[in-house]
């Protein structure tokens, strides 16, 4: 505890959990003094990750999208600090961070360290390569804003290649591999359908979408999107058929080399254009920091109350969290799997857990409650399904109304950092401005 008394909450990663709790301590005790609230990021703005397809796609433009750290804590009452975690004091109450530089590798922050009473960490996951031979080589990811801006400019720069160069399109040029085909991976392929023909239509014309164009999504397991109903899973690689996106199942990926993609069963995919969309697993340096319990997936073994199993005074929500969940059921893990809408509530029950833990009283478990799960595929459809107390069972969704209720969680984050009227606002603004603008970003 600091000498003025403040009691130092300290919350490491900016991603929808992290962002949401730190805005409302904030508003609710960092503005009067009660709570001295700090966020640690090593990016200077946030993205909703689930948009991060979008942005990849350029059927959203980023700018238009992110949040400034500084801003929304100036406006909010938490501090923003930008920075690394690298370790993990317990017993000095310290988080170590490394030098932060910038795209040129000069240094902008020092090494430092950033003392709490209570931490939080927020970091999020990355995709799990499962060691496959090529991956980190050839293969793009989509797990932060700057994969997804280096995979839209790689994609333009491949359509203006194929449109100036002197001889035809070869073969593969112009073709996407998807590796993973859950969520990401099927509503970038949607995506992605829809932006590159709109792009190649504002004057590429020696590009053929028809014979040129491929997107293809590969996918280990028996059917597309294995998390929700088989029934969904057919509808969706329906639409993707219909759609000119080649559908793999039962493929299992042996090696990513420079011209595309090996599959176990011996067929090689030519695609100029990779992208690893397999497996979620939290960051290397998370295991057994500072001697924290972690699972294989490097995950942060938590207590029903979201404390790490070795230490009370240390959290951790979202993504990098192994937070049981008795109530899976049958058939499914049973610890909270990695959603948006884990990280959201996480965030909302911690919230309240941190006053009554400032008033000396016990905490309560957070229990998950399981609204379902949401695919966008783009202006196409948007399939999912409902379930828990909201409407007392499960329902299975597709059409309008799926996708009214998939841009509704988006909005539900909108408002936890924004408040109601900017976010009604903003929305108007989007509205009037997409109408004069390309619908595909096209830098």
């Amino acid at each position: 505890m600091p000498a003025d008394g403040v009691h130092r909450v300290v919350i490491v990663g900016g991603g929808a959990g992290g962002l949401e709790l730190a805005t409302r301590l904030g508003d609710t005790l960092g503005r009067k003094g009660k709570l001295q609230v700090t966020l640690i990021d090593k990016n200077r703005t946030h993205v909703w990750k689930p948009k991060l397809h979008e942005i990849a796609a350029g059927s959203m433009d980023l700018g238009l999208h992110s949040v400034d750290y500084l801003a929304q804590a100036h406006w909010h009452g938490f501090q923003f600090r930008i920075g690394e975690l690298e370790g993990l004091d317990r017993d000095r109450r310290v988080v170590q961070l490394r030098p932060w530089l910038d795209e040129r590798g000069r240094e902008v922050a020092p090494a430092s360290e950033v003392p709490y009473d209570t931490l939080v960490l927020a970091i999020g996951s990355l995709s799990n390569d499962f060691g496959t031979p090529g991956v980190r080589e050839h293969a793009m990811r989509l797990e932060s804003q700057a994969d997804a801006k280096a995979f839209h400019s790689r994609m333009i720069n491949a359509c203006l290649r194929a449109q100036l160069q002197p001889g035809p399109v070869g073969q593969g040029q112009l073709h996407v591999a998807i590796i993973g085909a859950g969520a990401t991976g099927v509503e970038l392929a949607a995506e992605l359908h829809r932006s590159v023909r709109e792009m190649v239509s504002y004057g590429l014309d020696r590009i053929d979408p028809q014979r040129d164009l491929k997107v293809m999504v590969i996918e280990a397991a028996e059917r597309i999107l294995p998390v929700l109903p088989e029934r969904l899973s057919k509808a969706t690689t329906h639409l993707l058929h219909s759609l000119g996106v080649e559908v793999l199942t039962n493929a299992r990926v042996s090696e990513v080399t420079p011209g595309g993609v090996c599959l176990a069963d011996g067929r090689v995919l030519a695609a100029e254009l990779v992208v690893w969309a397999a497996g979620v697993k939290a960051a290397d340096f998370l295991k057994d920091i500072g001697g924290l319990e972690t699972n294989r997936l490097n995950q942060l073994v938590v207590l029903p109350t979201l404390q790490t199993t070795r230490d009370p005074d240390i959290f951790a929500i979202g993504d990098c969290a192994a937070c049981p969940w008795p109530e899976a059921g049958p058939g499914r893990p049973p610890v909270v799997p990695p959603r948006a809408q884990a990280a959201h509530q996480q965030a909302s029950h911690l919230r309240v857990q941190i006053r009554r833990r400032l008033a000396g009283r016990p905490l309560v478990p957070y229990r998950y409650r399981d609204f379902g799960s949401l695919v966008s595929l783009g202006e196409y459809s948007t399939v999912g399904n409902m379930m828990g107390g909201l409407i007392g069972g499960s329902m299975m969704i597709e059409g309008g109304f799926a996708k009214m209720m998939y841009l509704s969680l988006y909005k539900m984050h909108e408002l936890a950092l924004h408040g109601w009227a900017k976010v009604a606002l903003d929305t108007l603004a989007r509205l009037i401005t997409r109408r004069t603008e390309p619908h595909v970003k096209l830098h």
